[in-house]
């Protein structure tokens, strides 16, 4: 079986993701800025789920430029939560760093997909 890796790593960050929510609501009493990093962070994986199974090249790209928007976002709770002093260095810098591979993933399997659609739309107008 082909392994998946946009898939795999969405997988694993929302999991990471979940469990730093939790370690941000029980030690550090933090349950706002937490919440939105929550959502957007698990919201990352289920769109590229959602685009496996999506009905066009179009809707494939709408589902990912989504879950683009989901990783942005990502990026910037943890970075606020960085500045406000509820995650250290070495923890915003480890998750930090798996949103930013997420991202450039998502975006480069963007560009792709597009470009796939554009020379498929001047190969059949010519």
């Amino acid at each position: 079986m082909k392994n998946n890796i946009i898939k795999d790593k969405s997988f694993d960050f929302a999991i990471r993701i979940v469990k730093l929510y939790q370690y941000l609501c029980i030690e550090k009493k933090e349950f706002i800025l937490s919440k939105q990093l929550l959502r957007s962070g698990t919201s990352i994986g289920a769109m590229v789920r959602e685009a496996e199974h999506a009905e066009s090249k179009n809707d494939f790209i709408h589902k990912f430029a989504i879950a683009q928007k989901e990783a942005n976002e990502s990026i910037y709770w943890l970075e606020l939560l960085k500045a406000t002093d509820y995650l250290n260095d070495k923890e915003f810098e480890n998750i930090n760093s798996d949103a930013i591979a997420i991202l450039k993933l998502i975006t480069s399997i963007l560009k792709t997909t597009k470009n796939q659609l554009i020379s498929k739309a001047v190969s059949t107008s010519n």
